[in-house]
């Protein structure tokens, strides 16, 4: 699909609809330019059209594949149909039911051009139709008004640069007073409608002639801030005294009027404040609530232990003599304590015999007869530990059996009020886990219910807010066993040697070239991706006959760079998988999506639908890899397979997927793969640390190659500095969640 820059304005008239994605709007229609009449086809994301409406079209001309020459729609200006036979095409569309084209020539035949006006505000004249009664009539003109409801609405948001997508978003939020509410304060888009950003409310804000408060915009701003915080730096709260330079520097207000702000925001309870060991800490609602749900739940649980089992030790005894084991000192007092305490944090690293030690809870608990729940957060960790324990494992999402509400927000049917059935609730990759969705878990906890919760604390921190496995140890509250003895099986890998030397700080040996863990030296980001290439697509297939696209994963520090993720995909991408006359793509906003090409959803989207044998189900998620098996452009869908979960993806999502070649460590939390490919040249400072080095050592299953530069790789094994993360969950766990 070939693109240009020259942007056209044309007014006429729709023809007709061939397609309409109701799910995200994309339409593909025709067209006649009133100038000199010509049909063409149309295509883009837009609010719905109908046959005989008159609009005004932005856009620019491409040439399709197999569709051919056509105008790609940014923006659409809609006019009302005025001649006769504008309206009769747009009444016998099938746009208001009740009306078909014999009963919308009658109508045209008898009222002309006041057509509409009689259908809105004077229905009963339509009984001067044969056929038409006046429970039909009122029937036709409600429909219509239903209609127009949405529809002037979109005209009226459009004037402002409010995209189709933006302005249904701003109807289903606001309804009939979508216009009226945007006008008066036009930075309630970015508070109440979660993909609008504050930058792009400016925007809006700035073609709205009309006066409106302008503390609207500090308030917004600096709800922008404390979300910007929370969803991109994973902080749940903020100390309210560093927001102050921050809200000026961005909102160019002076501190009184930043504190003002901060003071509206609290009594119109969008922000909530705690005192934290003498300092006022500001939250989300959301994330207030979460930390404090935490806090209350784990005190239950230590406070309302299970049963004991006075025979444990026995009963460990008998599963060594049958299974052939020798269960270490740590191994046994984790089964112990998960038995009689029902609450357990058990970590450790690679080869240290998590995986043993779960299989002897699980035969415990299986012995009883107990109603045993796995759970991972992500579909890839679930995968893994269905393999290793032999127990089905689902996603966290899926155990609580994930919906939507009409604001497209999550909501589980698994909670309070409806608990999971589950005497043993065992959670893996809990460094994973952001306090919201933890937060949604213990809610769905029925009483009397163990929790193990297994996670490696020397991991990077969730890419959502808060940190929950390290503020749970550190809290001091709960057993905690860390395994940290390397047995004599995993004492051969090199993988693992090396990842206990990076969190103990020491210098591993780069020299070795046989084993399980390479290192090939590039000065430069270039050179590491040149040989990052090389090694991908011709010499690791040779040795080991890898398929490069299944069982190769590149992982990077950085999008940024010769070395990141961004410049490592286009390159990859062009090697594995080229542009081919036969070979369906599409582009956007830059980037190119080809049938085969191996992608990532890189947002939690509850929506998309997907079927998997047989069955059906809702919801991609963040850090999901899939493969696209075919593209449809004429109807803008792709159609991707998601680790078995065919999902039809509609191309106006497709700023929440990206080519995954090459991902970021952050991004591969949770996965493992059988060989890795790690760059290590031309690191940003901010990302040169020892727990994402051993994040991304620790991704490897058979073989691991780093790509780079010593010197990076040492500076990353001395700093064992961690970002800072503000969170409240260990001050509520420790001083009550009263205090």
């Amino acid at each position: 699909m070939d693109e240009r820059n020259d942007r056209v304005i044309i007014n006429g008239t729709v023809e007709s609809v061939t397609f309409c994605n109701q799910a995200n709007g994309f339409t593909v229609f025709e067209f006649s330019g009133d100038e000199d009449g010509e049909i063409f086809t149309a295509v883009g994301t837009v609010s719905s059209l109908s046959p005989g409406e008159k609009v005004t079209l932005t856009g620019v001309w491409q040439t399709h594949q197999s569709f051919g020459r056509q105008l790609k729609v940014e923006l659409v200006e809609r006019r009302m149909p005025e001649s006769a036979e504008q309206l009769y095409k747009y009444l016998s569309s099938g746009v208001i039911r009740g009306v078909g084209p014999a009963t919308a020539e009658k109508i045209v035949a008898k009222f002309g051009e006041d057509s509409f006006d009689v259908i809105e505000n004077d229905c009963l004249r339509l009984t001067q139709i044969k056929g038409i009664s006046p429970d039909k009539a009122r029937k036709i003109s409600n429909e219509f008004r239903n209609q127009f409801a949405a529809r002037s609405t979109v005209i009226a948001l459009e004037q402002y640069g409010m995209t189709a997508g933006e302005c249904l978003a701003a109807f289903k939020r606001y309804g009939v007073e979508a216009a009226a509410t945007v006008r008066k304060n036009p930075y309630r888009l970015c508070v109440d409608i979660e993909y609008i950003s504050f930058e792009r409310a400016e925007e809006i804000a700035s073609k709205i002639p009309d006066s409106f408060n302008r503390d609207c915009r500090s308030n917004a701003g600096l709800l922008h801030i404390v979300k910007h915080n929370l969803y991109s730096n994973g902080h749940t709260c903020l100390p309210r005294e560093k927001l102050i330079k921050p809200a000026c520097d961005f909102l160019d207000i002076t501190a009184d009027e930043a504190d003002i702000a901060i003071d509206s925001l609290i009594e119109e309870k969008q922000l909530i404040t705690a005192k934290i060991k003498g300092r006022d800490f500001l939250f989300l609602p959301s994330s207030y609530n979460a930390e404090k749900k935490i806090a209350q739940r784990i005190d239950v649980l230590l406070r309302f232990p299970p049963e004991q089992n006075y025979t444990v030790g026995e009963d460990i005894d008998r599963i060594e003599i049958k299974d052939k084991i020798k269960y270490g000192e740590k191994q046994r007092e984790a089964i112990e304590i998960a038995v009689n305490k029902g609450i357990l944090i058990l970590t450790g690293g690679p080869g240290t015999g998590k995986t043993t030690t779960l299989k002897g809870m699980l035969r415990l608990f299986q012995r009883d007869k107990l109603d045993i729940v796995l759970a991972a957060p992500t579909g890839r960790a679930a995968q893994r530990m269905t393999e290793v324990t032999g127990c089905e494992a689902k996603t966290i999402h899926r155990l609580l059996e994930v919906e939507w509400d009409e604001n497209d927000r999550p909501v589980f049917k698994r909670n309070l009020r409806n608990p999971l059935e589950a005497q043993v609730l065992i959670v893996d990759e809990l460094s994973m886990v952001d306090i919201h969705l933890f937060a949604s878990l213990m809610d769905a906890l029925p009483f009397g219910c163990r929790l193990i919760m297994v996670g490696d604390s020397n991991q990077l921190p969730p890419v959502g807010a808060g940190n929950v496995l390290h503020d749970l140890i550190d809290s001091g509250l709960l057993p905690v066993v860390e395994l940290n003895e390397i047995f004599r099986q995993a004492q051969q890998s090199q993988i693992v040697t090396n990842a206990h030397k990076i969190v103990r700080g020491e210098e591993i040996d780069l020299t070795r070239n046989d084993g399980d863990f390479f290192f090939v030296s590039r000065g430069s980001g270039l050179l590491a991706a040149r040989t990052v290439r090389e090694l991908y697509c011709e010499r690791l297939p040779a040795a080991y006959g890898y398929n490069p696209v299944k069982d190769i994963q590149i992982l990077c520090p950085s999008r940024k760079g010769e070395a990141g993720t961004v410049e490592i995909n286009k390159m990859l991408q062009e090697a594995v998988n080229p542009y081919s006359e036969g070979r369906a793509q599409f582009v956007f906003r830059g980037s190119v999506f080809r049938s085969a090409d191996k992608v990532m959803q890189i947002k939690n989207n509850y929506n998309l639908e997907w079927e998997k044998d047989g069955e059906r189900g809702t919801g991609i998620f963040n850090g999901d890899i899939g493969f696209i098996e075919d593209i449809d452009t004429r109807s803008g869908v792709l159609y991707i397979n998601f680790d078995g979960k065919r999902v039809e993806y509609p191309s106006a999502n497709l700023e929440e997927l990206e080519l995954s070649y090459a991902v970021t460590v952050h991004k591969s939390q949770g996965s493992e793969f059988d060989c890795v490919l790690l760059t290590a040249a031309g690191i940003p400072p901010q990302l040169c640390y020892r727990n994402l080095l051993y994040t991304a050592v620790t991704r490897a299953r058979e073989n691991l190659i780093i790509v780079g530069s010593e010197n990076q790789v040492s500076r990353m094994i001395e700093n064992d500095k961690k970002t800072r993360r503000y969170s409240a969950l260990k001050h509520f766990l420790t001083e009550g969640v009263n205090g």
